[in-house]
């Protein structure tokens, strides 16, 4: 699982996920893309599931880049615990995803491949997501802002 070797502080605020994604919203290494569409929290071990079913389709050719790391963390407490006695322990890492942010790239598979992958990558994870190419975001992108 992705988690930070050290942290500055264990425990965080929740924070809010409101806006557009400003940093990470363009295809840097790859030629595909997975692009969400909704704000998010994705756990590590959802990253990791999404990461082996794009490996795992492409047969270990081409090339897969992760552009979100997990470097929130998520306290829970434990059931049935009465309220108070302090915040909970930490139960799990989470990256904060915006819409518009890349989420994964890749490269050096076929066309149909390679959106197959991202594909079977998006059902591991918790929000929605498209599939763009470099071509398609460079074009809508420029146009929109």
């Amino acid at each position: 699982m992705l988690m930070p070797k050290r942290v500055k502080r264990r425990k965080q605020f929740r924070g809010s996920m409101k806006g557009k994604a400003l940093r990470g919203n363009t295809i840097t290494y790859g030629d595909f893309g997975l692009v969400a569409t909704e704000p998010c929290w994705i756990k590590s071990n959802q990253i990791e599931a999404a990461r082996i079913a794009m490996t795992r389709y492409i047969k270990r050719g081409g090339k897969v880049w992760i552009k979100i790391f997990p470097d929130k963390p998520v306290t829970a407490k434990p059931a049935e615990t009465r309220m108070g006695s302090g915040k909970g322990t930490l139960e799990y890492w989470v990256a904060v995803v915006k819409p518009g942010r890349v989420l994964f790239e890749l490269a050096g598979v076929p066309d149909d491949v390679a959106r197959e992958a991202l594909r079977l990558a998006m059902h591991k994870l918790p929000c929605k997501c498209k599939i763009v190419s470099r071509a398609d975001l460079e074009g809508g992108d420029n146009s929109e802002n």
